[in-house]
């Protein structure tokens, strides 16, 4: 087997993790296979890079000196791949825009108003549920901007170098069955949904501990957590089965009720990125601005939202930085 590239990121995510347990959960793998990867680098380079251990693993004076050698060569190859596409796109004059993001309504909203301003066929876009995978393609230069959320006041994921601008910040709503004995209140303690089941869609980021930590303040931990797509999250909190969570601006949705939690435990940052060197850093203030431009669009669209916003301070626009 020749040694390529992803080898060594995995080399480094396992030393990283300190177990390959963790390592498995940033790769994206499932142990098992990870665990014959590994075999497989270590056959092709003549010796265990790990001892393993009841508390994870450690690395071998052969996996310290790859490990060294990789923190060298991954950073060298990206900023090669980087160079390379500047260099490929230097002299293009009518601008593109390759638009990449997780689950929401903003990406919509953005392109919308991108291919009205420009051409059409100017505009792309790549959906996933994996922030690292997104930011990686920015910062390779196959996307151009990446529109992703940061729950309060963390980073986002994988942030990778890029540059960052605030594209809105709202609270955490309530997803409830119109049957639900809270679904008319104005706001809702947390607490008083000690004994619910929830469902929640999937991220790299920090909110599900984030959610978890909200909880455990209001004295509970979630009963059950039901992690799924958007349809399907909307589907459950329609029929009963369990609470949602959502953005202040989700549309209005036939058989939910939006209610504000009190206190306001739960937040969330829309984010637009980009790599600060590359051609499309030129366009990045437009694109920044019909992205707040969207969301603002969706906050009017949220008369429940409108109304809290009305009562609350420091949610809502973007900063104009």
């Amino acid at each position: 087997m020749d040694m390529e590239l992803r080898h060594l990121r995995t080399i480094r995510a396992i030393a990283d993790a300190g177990s390959l347990t963790r390592a498995s959960a940033v790769l994206g793998l499932a142990q098992p296979a990870l665990s014959t990867q590994l075999k497989r680098i270590e056959k092709a380079l003549g010796g265990a890079l790990f001892e393993r251990g009841r508390e994870g693993v450690t690395l071998t004076p052969l996996g310290e000196l790859v490990l060294d050698r990789a923190r060298v060569l991954l950073p060298a190859a990206r900023e090669l791949q980087e160079e390379a596409v500047r260099f490929a796109n230097r002299g293009e004059v009518t601008p593109k825009f390759r638009l990449g993001g997780t689950h929401g309504p903003l990406l919509g909203g953005l392109v919308d108003r991108l291919a009205e301003g420009h051409r059409a066929d100017a505009v792309t876009t790549y959906m996933s549920w994996s922030n690292r995978e997104l930011t990686g393609m920015v910062a390779t230069g196959r996307l151009d901007f990446l529109l992703l959320g940061a729950c309060g006041e963390s980073r986002p994921a994988y942030h990778d170098g890029l540059a960052w601008r605030e594209v809105g910040n709202d609270p955490v709503f309530l997803m409830l069955a119109l049957d639900h004995p809270l679904a008319g209140e104005r706001e809702a303690d947390l607490a008083a949904l000690a004994g619910e089941t929830w469902v929640v869609v999937p991220g790299e980021g920090c909110f599900g501990d984030c959610f978890s930590t909200a909880c455990a303040r209001a004295g509970f931990a979630p009963k059950a957590i039901y992690e799924t797509d958007v349809a399907s999250c909307v589907h459950l909190a329609q029929v009963g089965r369990a609470v949602g969570l959502c953005r202040a601006t989700m549309p209005a949705t036939p058989g939910i009720a939006r209610v504000p939690l009190a206190g306001v435990p739960l937040s969330w940052r829309h984010l637009i990125g980009w790599h600060p060197h590359a051609p499309a850093a030129r366009t990045a203030a437009l694109v920044t601005a019909q992205a707040r431009a969207a969301h603002a669009a969706a906050v009017r669209e949220a008369p429940r939202y409108v109304d809290w916003l009305a009562r609350h301070d420091g949610y809502g626009y973007g900063t104009a930085n």
